[in-house]
């Protein structure tokens, strides 16, 4: 092997490691991949940025964006809120659930899909005493399937239609070239997972509440000053500085009145009530302190923490929230958006740390307090995704039709080739900014920007894994494992396997652009067409049914459920052995060596 072929290795099994290993975030282990790659001579310098401008590149953002004008525009709100009702048979239940999370996932972004109907199917486990555990991991299978359908279903299949398009010069592949693949294993999938998910699922009850995941009704405490009270005319923020613990001032009252939005700053008087949350050791703590009392009853009613007009939601931490690495206590919820963070639960269980201390991971689920303005800011703010069953947004029916009616314009302009996808739905981007049905903070606040880092910087690397010979070698490999030419069959099902492989332990963005070059060398080893070596990456790419962490929908629906990492494979594994018995002749069948 050549020095590059060397060096393009080491890179990128360093890159792999670095992924897994989890410290520094994806975009910037790739940017940095990137950046050596370019120093080293295996990009040229005049094109180690061209992916920013990549035609996949410009796709998903469209699409990103498209996603979130159609959920600002209530329009699949209308059906899942429809699909809610639906009896109390659990497996008429979870068909229609993956029925409407696999069809929105054909058209916008797969965390999107499941964001929306997470909270109708934690609303479902509620009413109807039932563990989340046996909703939540099909669900988000559900849109991984769905995602598998359609062009802008997933990131792979973009990153596939236009690698054929620079492998060969062909036409990429159509909106619908997916579809008989995709829909099929959707199908046999859902199937499977109807049968055999609630013998396999844990079935973790005394998650069902917030009170019993968070343990809240043990914590709230309402305190009195007193005119002996060493803190009259000090501040709420100094209160909570007067012990070790973490007492967090989530409630004023004075004079009859209370007071929603408890501010730092606030100065207290005597016979001002407060409602503090922290350990009872802490509370102790406090009282010793400060000379407060306790009031004549030391404990909240249960309205007091979820009645009007404070809120308490439940929301998920998503893999590309800004909270990820920090903590309460550094993000000043409170004194910035006027609001508590009253406890978090991580893998479903209880975190014993106090919750300001607590550096938040993807996945975790946060108990926060405050008025829904304030909550529904913080929300966007960091993008995080609400558990509550929220309120539909039906609007006016001209404020449904104009974006649907935008979205499939320009999936019929794709579709009959009449522009290429990445002008077709950024067109619509820009139509429905102009037209006031998206702002243009909504449209930037869409945009999953570490994905787009990602595929930016990973598209010249892939390139290289290419022009330098590697791919080829890789290529060769693989045949010579699967016996040849002889066995075509067993060619494209070990590429589907080692991309499903790679997908659960990397980003499937990633699986995609390594594998694609791979795809293209053996079937021209071969001396084959290469559309069902690349569908095989496509689908392999959007196979991570075995981890929690190969797909953000894996990592979202982790704490909910209380799922612990080896019960993803209880049902991802018998999904992932299906896809590939399905998919292999199905590709054949579809697109004929």
């Amino acid at each position: 092997m050549s020095f590059d072929q060397i060096a393009i290795i080491v890179l990128l099994l360093t890159m792999l490691g670095l992924f897994v290993h989890g410290k520094f975030r994806y975009d910037l282990v790739a940017l940095a991949t990137l950046l050596i790659a370019t120093f080293i001579g295996l990009v040229p310098y005049e094109e180690a940025f061209m992916g920013f401008a990549h035609p996949a590149v410009i796709t998903v953002i469209a699409v990103l964006i498209l996603s979130r004008a159609l959920l600002n525009a209530g329009i699949v709100d209308v059906v899942a809120g429809v699909f809610a009702k639906v009896g109390d048979n659990v497996t008429v239940q979870l068909l229609v659930l993956l029925l409407m999370v696999t069809l929105a996932s054909a058209f916008i972004n797969n965390v999107g899909a499941l964001a929306l109907l997470m909270p109708v199917a934690v609303k479902m486990a509620r009413e109807h005493d039932r563990p989340p555990s046996l909703y939540l991991m099909p669900l988000a299978f559900g849109s991984l399937l769905g995602g598998m359908t359609t062009l802008i279903g997933t990131p792979p299949n973009i990153i596939i239609a236009t690698y054929r398009s620079e492998a060969l010069g062909q036409e990429p592949f159509g909106m619908f070239a997916f579809f008989p693949v995709g829909a099929m294993l959707a199908v046999v999938g859902m199937i499977i997972m109807l049968l055999i998910s609630r013998f396999v699922l844990p079935e973790r009850k005394g998650k069902l509440s917030r009170e019993e995941m968070f343990e809240i009704h043990d914590y709230l405490t309402q305190v009195r000053v007193t005119d002996k009270s060493k803190i009259e005319g000090k501040r709420v923020a100094e209160i909570e500085r007067a012990t070790p613990g973490d007492i967090v001032v989530v409630g004023h009252m004075r004079d009859g009145q209370r007071f929603t939005n408890v501010t730092g700053l606030r100065a207290l008087k005597v016979d001002d009530r407060l409602i503090v949350r922290g350990s009872a050791g802490d509370v102790q703590q406090l009282l010793k302190k400060t000379g407060l009392e306790l009031s004549e009853s030391d404990k909240l009613p249960d309205e007091t923490s979820s009645g009007e007009p404070v809120d308490i939601v439940e929301v998920a931490v998503t893999a590309t929230s800004d909270l990820v690495n920090r903590t309460a206590k550094n993000l000043n919820l409170r004194s910035r958006f006027g609001v508590n963070l009253l406890g978090v639960a991580r893998s479903g269980g209880r975190i014993r740390a106090t919750p300001g201390a607590i550096r938040f991971k993807p996945g975790d689920v946060l108990l926060m307090q405050g008025d829904e303005n304030a909550l529904q800011h913080v929300i966007r703010q960091f993008t995080l995704l609400p558990l509550q069953s929220r309120a539909l947004q039906l609007g006016k029916l001209s404020s449904l039709v104009f974006p649907l009616f935008i979205f499939f314009l320009a999936i019929v302009l794709t579709v009959l080739i009449i522009l290429p996808p990445q002008i077709a739905f950024m067109g619509a981007v820009v139509a429905l900014v102009f037209s006031k049905r998206l702002s243009l903070k909504e449209a930037y606040d869409a945009i999953d920007w570490p994905i787009v880092v990602l595929l930016g910087a990973m598209i010249p690397v892939a390139f290289a894994l290419e022009t330098t010979g590697t791919a080829a070698v890789f290529a060769e490999g693989i045949v010579t494992i699967a016996m040849g030419d002889s066995a075509a069959w067993l060619v494209i099902g070990l590429l589907l396997l080692i991309t499903m492989l790679l997908s659960n332990i990397v980003n499937n963005a990633t699986a995609a652009l390594l594998m694609a070059p791979i795809a293209v060398g053996i079937a021209q080893s071969l001396s084959h067409t290469i559309d069902p070596y690349l569908m095989a990456v496509a689908i392999g790419a959007s196979a991570a049914f075995l981890t929690p962490i190969g797909h953000q929908s894996n990592t979202l629906v982790m704490t909910p459920a209380g799922y612990r990492f080896s019960d993803y494979a209880k049902l991802g594994l018998p999904l992932s052995i299906v896809v590939v018995i399905v998919a292999v002749p199905m590709i054949l069948w579809v697109f004929p060596l």
